[in-house]
């Protein structure tokens, strides 16, 4: 019924824009830019999804087995933001229909699938500050904060999938401030409730505390460039950014900070540690070439979960750390060469093996991010020996 709901809610949406006047409604901006006559609120809607095809040989010890493949809607979402009452006041909210967008129900979520990604306000209450509050993306590693529809590959690292902060329930206080010329500082505090999106009852643990730093000396990056992969702008000039954050999740039940299982003990109730992470990033384009550079360290104080009497529940936090780089160049054909290359390195106590992975892909850009065909291929290694070669090939439309 939810997703009948905001089915219809998009279609009622079109409907209405046709007796309304409608601005730049070219491919990639947007399927409705609506402005009320008084300016009292505006609304975009732009719909979108992805379409991947995977193939993967696992290592059996002697050589590559038979292919595994499967085709798969990666990415459907409904994105609608604007702003309410003042262009001051914007606003955020985009439902995710695929099956990898709802899942991860449990008893917290009524067992609900998850539809809300970010439901979100952003008031600019004062000069260069700002006020968010809602469901949102915390200000973590810059590779996950940039978009899933503007990726340079096809997916995210493995340093994202196992480290990141994803998205949480709080509120966020936005500043800016130029240091001198055109170096730009930016600082991002959140407050939020350290255990991910769409949770309906209550907080089972404590509160989760972020706080981001970003240096951009050489001004800012075209087109907000330094949240979106490749260089499509072809800066001009020489663009970087440094970002560095560190996040504390007091009282954490779960084994990946915000994301992965809760940590049950046998009573049923939940096992509560301290876990910390840190990040350490960079984004750096010029000229058609990319390079996206990411550290990332996580802690526990406590990370082998327990029961009352001290024994081992089985959950395991998983600390340890990781590196990825990646790299990029745009051809003037848009076509673009990316090559990646991530390592995980887990603390002993977790029993998980060190991985490598190398990934090289191949992209054409038809309208930028907008309409693209991506694939690449990477081999994985875990401790030393053969283990995977996964291939990937994918379109994205954003309308």
């Amino acid at each position: 019924m939810k997703i009948k709901f905001a089915i219809a809610l998009a279609f009622g949406l079109v409907l209405a824009a046709h007796s309304q006047e409608i601005s730049d409604t070219s491919f990639g901006k947007g399927l409705i830019n609506f402005v009320a006559k008084d300016s009292s609120f505006s609304i975009k809607f732009a719909p979108r999804f992805q379409v991947r095809y995977n193939s993967q040989w696992n290592h059996n010890g002697n050589n590559y087995g038979s292919p595994e493949y499967d085709f798969s809607v990666r990415r459907a979402r409904l994105k609608f933001d604007g702003f309410a009452y003042s262009p001051k006041l914007q606003y955020k909210m985009e439902l995710g229909l695929s099956n990898r967008d709802l899942s991860g129900a449990t008893p917290f979520t009524r067992n609900a699938p998850r539809y809300i990604l970010d439901a979100v306000i952003m008031w600019n209450f004062a000069e260069n500050f700002e006020l968010w509050a809602g469901q949102t993306k915390l200000p973590g590693n810059v590779e996950r904060v940039v978009s899933s529809g503007n990726l340079q590959l096809i997916n995210r690292s493995l340093l994202n999938s196992r480290f990141t902060l994803d998205r949480d329930m709080g509120i966020q206080l936005r500043h800016k401030s130029k240091l001198g010329g055109n170096f730009l500082m930016r600082e991002k505090l959140a407050i939020s409730q350290g255990e991910g999106r769409n949770i309906t009852e209550g907080n089972q643990g404590g509160l989760q505390y972020t706080a981001r730093l970003e240096l951009l000396p050489f001004g800012t990056f075209q087109s907000k460039g330094d949240y979106t992969g490749s260089d499509l702008k072809r800066e001009a000039s020489p663009k970087l950014m440094l970002g560095f954050t560190y996040d504390l999740n007091q009282d954490a039940v779960k084994t990946r900070s915000v994301l992965g299982n809760y940590m049950f003990k046998d009573d049923g109730s939940l096992y509560e540690t301290d876990i910390t992470t840190f990040f350490a990033d960079a984004m750096f384009k010029y000229n058609g070439f990319s390079f996206m550079g990411e550290y990332a360290n996580r802690t526990a104080d406590n990370p082998v979960a327990v029961n009352a009497d001290n024994s081992e529940t089985g959950d395991i936090v998983l600390v340890g750390n990781a590196l990825n780089l990646q790299a990029g160049y745009l051809l003037k054909c848009n076509y673009e060469f990316v090559g990646r290359f991530t390592t995980l390195n887990y603390k002993s106590v977790t029993n998980t093996l060190p991985t490598k992975q190398y990934t090289f892909g191949v992209n054409k850009f038809i309208v930028g991010h907008k309409l693209k065909v991506q694939s690449d291929l990477s081999y994985t290694s875990v401790n030393g020996i053969k283990d995977n070669i996964l291939f990937r090939l994918g379109f994205d439309i954003h309308f």
